[in-house]
């Protein structure tokens, strides 16, 4: 076998729009939601990178209608954006890492997708399924990649920390290959870093290349209105006291004149890009400024921590970029980004002016979070069963 190259941290974007929200967990009716104007607007604004999985329900259809239109043909050829899907999670309950389903479900997805290759597979919530059968998957789709080349990079992706390490190391232990990209979702939040306290050293020592970081509100626990309810009902595995929690810091939030949402964002996105460096990329980082294609030598491109952004509609996108945008104003060197993207040096001092904000209301809000703080529930649930 011979992994994908360059790198995918050469590559990748830092800044993936996700589309777990273009389901019925986190909406009442995701095929009421714009989702074709949120990926065009997405694209007109710099997001070249795509996550979803076949667990998505009707997300991947979606996605491809969106991309498969003309404004997407005429304006953003297909190797300017990456799709990242996954495989092996089918249901709630249910699972198939077996050879056969992998290459069923890569080819469902290409299917769906309307592409000739997918750039990153993942095995899908990893935790739920035994070290082996992640191993085997994990082998499969090298397999497909060595084979015909529809799959380029390959990882792992679910929810416990320490899983994830575990298996990363496994997989270069037993196969002498790291995995390209292993993705984390609700570890690294306003409530919860252990992305980057405990998991951070070990992926970077197993040679993965990225590490995004998920769900930046923690699974939309992280908001005024509390856990989002779609057409499932309450999915969400927060206990009620953490809920109560995050609640009481919310009202703290209110009372500075802030939102809790806007504090998690930009906490989230902020420092992830800085301390996520070490297993960031290279790519389009989405400033404003029109991507040159190149060499990463060529183009003398900084590693940012890699984020996926959820959003469901046009006023969520806008805002989410706006404050991308506003943190890549206020890193080291910003002012050449502020000023080359038309926004200006004023921009950069209120980036600056606001990141001081941010970093006094996260200390105020993990003060009263108190032992919630770092927090994480059981995944698999107490109890589950395949």
């Amino acid at each position: 076998m011979s992994p994908t190259s360059p790198q995918l941290s050469a590559l990748l974007p830092p800044l993936i729009c996700g589309t777990a929200t273009f389901t019925s967990q986190y909406n009442p009716d995701p095929y009421a939601l714009p989702t074709t104007g949120i990926v065009h607007r997405a694209l007109s604004l710099g997001v070249r990178a795509f996550d979803t999985s076949p667990y998505y329900g009707p997300a991947e259809d979606l996605l491809g209608q969106a991309l498969d239109t003309p404004f997407v043909q005429q304006n953003f050829p297909r190797r300017d954006y990456f799709l990242l899907t996954k495989v092996g999670r089918i249901s709630g309950s249910e699972f198939d890492y077996s050879a056969p389903w992998v290459r069923k479900s890569v080819q469902k997805s290409l299917e769906r997708l309307r592409t000739k290759y997918l750039d990153v597979v993942y095995c899908h919530d990893v935790e739920f399924v035994s070290p082996e059968e992640v191993r085997l998957a994990v082998n499969e789709l090298r397999k497909i990649r060595d084979e015909s080349g529809v799959v380029k990079y390959i990882g792992i992706s679910g929810y416990p920390v320490e899983t994830l390490c575990e298996l990363a190391e496994m997989i270069l232990e037993r196969t002498e290959e790291p995995l390209d990209i292993v993705m984390s979702y609700a570890n690294f939040t306003l409530q919860n870093t252990r992305l980057s306290s405990i998991a951070l050293p070990r992926l970077q020592a197993a040679g993965v290349s990225v590490v995004p970081n998920a769900s930046v509100l923690g699974m939309g626990l992280l908001r005024r209105v509390g856990v989002p309810i779609g057409g499932q009902g309450d999915f969400h595995p927060s206990p009620k006291e953490l809920r109560k929690a995050i609640q009481a810091a919310s009202d703290w939030c209110d009372s500075q004149g802030d939102r809790i949402e806007k504090v998690a964002i930009r906490f989230a996105l902020e420092n992830w890009m800085r301390q996520g460096e070490p297993v960031g990329s290279r790519g389009d980082p989405a400033s404003g400024i029109s991507w040159k294609h190149g060499t990463i030598e060529q183009l003398n491109a900084r590693k940012l921590g890699v984020s996926v952004m959820g959003v469901s509609n046009l006023d969520e996108l806008d805002e989410t970029m706006s404050v991308w945008r506003s943190i890549l104003d206020g890193l080291e060197n910003g002012e050449r980004t502020a000023v080359e993207s038309g926004r200006g040096l004023d921009d950069r001092l209120s980036s600056l002016s606001r990141q001081k904000d941010v970093r006094n209301l996260s200390d105020g809000v993990q003060v009263r979070l108190g032992s919630w703080f770092d927090y994480t529930w059981a995944s698999p649930a107490p109890g589950f069963q395949s």
